[in-house]
């Protein structure tokens, strides 16, 4: 299954990407593939980001069943 992660603010000049698509297995689970960002982007691991799956924000246990990833690191806003 392919998804689209997609990179915000800080995670941009990490990853020098706003996006990319990957191949994953089925029943995989947001943890699954945040491992595989981590090995392929070590520095990733530092930050502190919450994910969002199909524009809806999910826990690292949820499965992965959309085709939009969003990688999110705290904004600030006034």
């Amino acid at each position: 299954m392919l998804v689209t992660i997609k990179y915000f603010g800080q995670l941009t000049e990490i990853t020098h990407l706003n996006e990319e698509t990957i191949e994953v297995s089925e029943n995989q689970t947001i943890s699954e593939l945040l491992d595989t960002l981590y090995r392929k982007y070590n520095t990733l691991k530092t930050k502190d980001f919450k994910v969002a799956q199909n524009q809806e924000l999910v826990d690292e246990n949820t499965k992965l069943t959309g085709s939009e990833i969003a990688l999110l690191p705290p904004f600030s806003g006034g």
